[in-house]
Formats: structure tokens, sequence, C-alpha cells
């Protein structure tokens, strides 16, 4: 039986021996697991229990993994795990796009995934103690981030919704201004190599960043590239 108080872990595939699998192969590391076989059996779930991570095929009957991925993602920060097929590599680009924390194509290790379930998780956890104390707060050219919250404002005070990655690499860029970032220093502040992060993730992160945060994407003010180097958070920050 499972610690109540473990981390909840949903597993959404319509093979019920991957499921199965998983289920037991994830409880018997001290995790609690839910399981579904779609989106309609997703939500229910969610509604039912609180959940900390959901790890999401991206191939299922009826809306598939990336549509309900970017459904969580309007409405909340809960970290996403997709499975794909491998080499698909488009499908695991729109994944990240949609806001996928991480990504694993099948077939894979039941031993990897665990791995990265608890480094989403330990990131969760782990970022804001360890960036700064619950409660401060930090502005730039008219943004707020409220740490302890984990919330992001726009200069006129709506609250932007930001995934566990877009949260954790603005952190990193916002901690860091005007100093020049590669992307490898990005990774271990922003993801932790434990996550054995994909190629190119930074720079797909980056984008949906700039997205949010930028008056033109396309001729960005704050998030700068540098040839060769990486990225620079050009704005003032004060806390």
């Amino acid at each position: 039986m499972s610690d109540l108080h473990a981390p909840h872990i949903l597993v959404v595939d319509d093979d019920r021996e991957i499921r199965e699998l998983l289920a037991r192969f994830l409880t018997r590391h001290g995790l609690r697991v839910s399981t579904a076989r779609d989106g309609v059996d997703m939500m229910k779930a969610l509604d039912g229990s609180a959940v900390d991570l959901v790890v999401l095929d991206l191939m299922l009957p009826g809306e598939d993994g990336l549509s309900l991925c970017r459904r969580l993602r309007a409405g909340s920060t809960l970290p996403v795990i997709m499975l794909t097929a491998m080499g698909e590599d488009t499908d695991r680009i729109v994944g990240l796009e949609m806001g996928a924390d991480d990504y694993l194509p099948k077939p894979f290790n039941p031993r990897e995934l665990l791995a990265r379930i608890k480094a989403v998780l330990r990131r969760m956890q782990a970022a804001p103690a360890a960036e700064s104390p619950a409660g401060d707060t930090m502005r730039f050219d008219g943004w707020t981030m409220e740490l302890g919250a984990r919330r992001l404002l726009s200069p006129d005070g709506t609250e932007v919704e930001l995934s566990t990655g877009e949260y954790e690499l603005l952190l990193a860029f916002i901690t860091h201004p005007r100093r020049v970032l590669s992307r490898d220093l990005l990774l271990d502040l922003a993801r932790g190599r434990s996550a054995a992060p994909f190629d190119r993730s930074i720079d797909i992160q980056v984008m949906r960043l700039r997205r949010k945060i930028e008056s033109d994407p396309k001729e960005p003010r704050l998030i700068k590239t540098v040839r060769g180097g990486g990225y620079v958070f050009a704005a003032e920050v004060a806390s």
C-alpha cells in the first residue's frame, strides 16, 4: 500500500497492459498511482482527487494527448510527461509547445520514467525555496513575479499561466539578469541534469516564454539571443 502522503501520479494510456505495468512498478517504488484510458477518464480522475503529475500518452482514442495537454495548461501548472512514439520529432516539439515538462519515447524502461517523474517533482518542490524565500517578489519591465505563489502578473495585473518549465526558465533569467547564459547553463539552472533533457529543449521553452512576455516575440526586447553564446535577459530586475 502506498503512503497517503506520497506523490500522486496519473497515468493516461489506452493500452491496459502499459497502464497496469506502470501502476504496479510506480506503486512498488513508493508512489500513489491512478490510471485513465482516455481524456474523459483523465478529467474525471483530476476532478476526483489531487494529482501531482500526469504521465500522458500522445496517441489516445478521442481527444489526443496534445489537445489534452493544451487543456491542462490553460488552467493549471500541473506537470506533464508526454509519452510519444519513437522518432516522432514533430510530435515531441509540438508537445513541448503545448506545455509538456518532459517527454519519453516508446518503448521505454520504466526505471527511466521513474527517474524523470522524480526529477520533475523535485524541481517543482525545490525551485522556489532554492531561489528565494516564500513571499519574495521580483519586478522587470512592468511585470511582477511572485516567487512564493509561483505567479507571474503582467503590467496590467493579469495573471499569466506558466508551465513548470516556463516558470523555472524565467526564474533562471530574472535571477541572472544581463548575463549571457549558455544553453547548458540554462539546462542546469532551469531543469537539472538529472532530468536528462532532450536536445534543443531550452530553445523551445524560450520561444514559448517569449510569446507570453514579449510585446513582439519576433523582435524580443527582454530575452535576447546571443549568437553562439545562448541567451541574455536584458531587462533590469528589482526585488
